[in-house]
């Protein structure tokens, strides 16, 4: 699997050499959007009762895609961070995400939309995440790096035109990373403890779809499926994104955005009672929404 992908990327830098840098650069396709969305409420003497609360959060989303003949190598970057503080509290962590995908293929026939591609997909965070069930003891569950899940495959890419893409892999690797010692110890995100990292050879199937829901509102949504051969393959471990961008004008936006997870390796810790007391861990779909407005610039 390694050597396949180091073949793809010597074909690919010696397709580029080949190229004169004006003839190299046509090929090319680069963009990206990047909001900073705000939020504030404020109370005086509200009757009602509330909570005075600020909130910012920005995105980073860009692309560098490449098609030459049979070749193609397309490049994606998601970055996010985004931060809440209520009355007076301390700063919360509403927003935390580094994702890079990385994809390189070569086209079965001439003029078919069938491509034997690799794929690489590397996700984690910036900073420290916490657990607030208590607000006045919140305890650090994750970190830079812990963890960080890292897949590397190799299989058939579907492509009929730049919207839509289908990628299937019997043949995958999925790498979970814990770097933190104090995670690592009592075996956060299904490493076994001690360890720093889970290895696990299974299957991928992931999708790609862009749509142009209305007159400047954008869709994208991302489905990435895997199953472990070594262990429980019925349980398959999801990860779906979804990306609303409403347009108002050349520089304001609203984005909403979900991310849905569900791994079978990890055990979330539960209240069973809602007492605030943790008394148990169980596996559960964990799922995130946001959405801001704010500005917006598209390059």
């Amino acid at each position: 699997m390694k050597h396949f992908t180091l073949f793809l990327l010597i074909m690919i830098s010696g397709h580029l050499i080949a190229q004169n840098p004006a003839d190299t650069i046509k090929y090319w396709k680069k963009g990206g959007d990047l909001s900073l969305s705000f939020s504030e409420v404020s109370f005086s003497n509200w009757a009602a009762g509330g909570k005075n609360s600020i909130s910012g959060v920005g995105l980073l989303n860009c692309f560098a895609n490449y098609a030459n003949d049979r070749m193609s190598w397309d490049n994606t970057l998601s970055l996010g961070y985004g931060l809440m503080k209520e009355q007076q509290r301390s700063l919360i962590k509403s927003e935390d995400k580094f994702e890079l995908n990385s994809k390189v293929g070569y086209k079965m026939t001439e003029s078919g939309k069938w491509f034997f591609s690799g794929l690489m997909n590397f996700r984690t965070q910036f900073a420290d995440g916490f657990n607030y069930s208590n607000i006045d003891q919140p305890v650090r569950i994750s970190s830079l790096l812990s963890p960080a899940y890292l897949t590397i495959a190799t299989g058939f890419d579907y492509k009929p035109n730049d919207r839509f893409s289908m990628f299937a892999s019997p043949l995958s690797g999925k790498f979970t990373f814990v770097a933190d010692d104090a995670l690592s110890a009592i075996g956060a995100f299904g490493v076994d403890p001690g360890k720093e990292f889970r290895a696990e050879l299974g299957a991928t199937v992931k999708s790609e779809l862009k749509m142009k829901v209305a007159k400047n509102v954008d869709a994208v949504t991302n489905l990435t499926l895997f199953s472990n051969y070594l262990k429980n393959p019925q349980n398959v471990d999801v990860n779906w994104d979804f990306r609303l961008n409403m347009k108002v004008n050349e520089y304001l936006s609203a984005n909403l955005v979900t991310n849905l997870i569900y791994d079978d390796d990890i055990l979330i810790p539960l209240d069973r009672n809602d007492d605030g007391i943790i008394d148990g861990k169980g596996r559960r779909v964990q799922f995130k929404q946001m959405f801001g407005a704010g500005l917006s610039v598209k390059f």
